[in-house]
């Protein structure tokens, strides 16, 4: 969960807003953007039905809290969100939903609990982008196969330092720490699709709700550079592997369509936007940096697989994209030190600024790579 928000500007509204505060419930019929209405007290949804395909709907946030929209499947897997949207700004999500069946729609004001949801049905059925398109074919499988070798690593790397934690070697669970969750970061968009797993794995303190255990990277972060290993700290570490081991099974077994890779590339900056830029994803170890080039890269690898599609479609926005990549990587590369990073408390106030400022050029063209690859 995170709290700063890069927004994307909305222009469309369709049909009369009804929903979970009730009002007569619409069928969309043009296939445009499906308006919400979300307050710290409602998650309105211009319709409460549409055809299989890809589905763009259009979040407004008129309450007072950070807010986010999710739309769920059977059994409370993610078929795509869209978080960090602060009161006043709108944003929008394209997401790929070729199978008919019930769904619910969610929004999370203070971006905390179940959310309020609402039943959202889809009807007939439409043929997968992949499926129908070769270079979208192409570009899923590249992905996936990205995943499946980060995966492995994460896996691999995790077992090392849940021993270090274990054995009691501070210093080597230290030097583990960070460069073993640049793995994790290059695919969060894949991992944050299983639910519970991700905050098992990722959950940061300061975003714990009431009742919520602290577990995984942070809690061991935590450990190691804060209070000293505690006793339950071997048991952490095993949990973690466990978790881990879980989400590379589930993250190996995913079909993703074109449209998470795009809605992940963009999702990857929004992470660095909210986290990284602003030290609070690191609060013990500040290895930030690690992260965000992370991130950086995660990103660029989903732009990568589907740059066949997006130079056919869009050249000028492939250009401005990879312009933007360089200059980020370039404030990045002035930051390294030995095999790793600066860091961030040592970072100056203006190179946050330069940093913040070179993520927001960045994040403006990936906010449009969703649509072209749903064109």
């Amino acid at each position: 969960m995170r709290k700063t928000p890069f927004a994307i500007a909305g222009s469309a509204a369709l049909l009369v807003l009804s929903a979970c505060s009730g009002g007569d419930q619409k069928t969309a019929a043009d296939g445009g953007p499906i308006t919400v209405e979300a307050t710290d007290t409602g998650c309105a949804v211009s319709t409460t039905t549409a055809n299989a395909g890809n589905l763009t709907f259009e979040v407004t946030n008129k309450g007072t809290k950070v807010t986010e929209f999710y739309l769920y499947a059977e059994g409370d897997r993610i078929m795509g969100e869209v978080e960090n949207i602060a009161p006043g700004l709108t944003r929008k999500l394209t997401i790929e939903v070729p199978d008919a069946g019930t769904y619910q729609t969610a929004c999370k004001p203070g971006m905390t609990g179940d959310g309020i949801r609402a039943a959202f049905t889809v009807t007939g059925g439409a043929t997968r982008q992949a499926d129908a398109n070769t270079k979208l074919a192409d570009a899923t499988r590249s992905y996936s196969t990205y995943v499946a070798s980060q995966s492995d690593a994460l896996l691999t790397e995790t077992r090392k330092f849940a021993d270090a934690v274990k054995s009691g070697n501070v210093e080597d669970a230290k030097a583990r720490y960070a460069p073993t969750r640049v793995y994790y970061e290059r695919i969060e968009p894949v991992a944050e699709k299983f639910g519970d797993l991700d905050p098992a794995i990722d959950v940061r303190e300061a975003d714990l709700e009431e009742g919520q255990q602290f577990t995984g990277f942070h809690r061991l972060e935590k450990d190691l550079w804060s209070t000293g290993l505690q006793a339950d700290s071997a048991q952490i570490a095993d949990k973690l592997v466990a978790d881990v081991t879980t989400l590379v099974a589930q993250a190996k077994a995913i079909q993703l369509s074109a449209l998470d890779l795009a809605n992940g590339a963009k999702g990857l900056l929004d992470e660095v936007a909210t986290g990284k830029i602003t030290g609070e994803e690191e609060t013990f170890s500040h290895t930030d940096l690690w992260d965000f080039q992370a991130n950086l890269d995660g990103s660029e690898a989903a732009i990568q697989a589907l740059r066949p599609v997006l130079q056919e479609r869009d050249p000028q926005l492939v250009s401005q994209v990879d312009t933007e990549f360089k200059n980020v990587q370039t404030l990045l590369d002035a930051e390294r030190a030995g095999d790793g990073f600066k860091y961030y408390t040592e970072l100056t106030q203006e190179q946050v600024r330069q940093f913040a400022s070179a993520v927001d050029a960045l994040s403006e063209p990936l906010s449009k790579v969703a649509e072209v690859v749903a064109q």
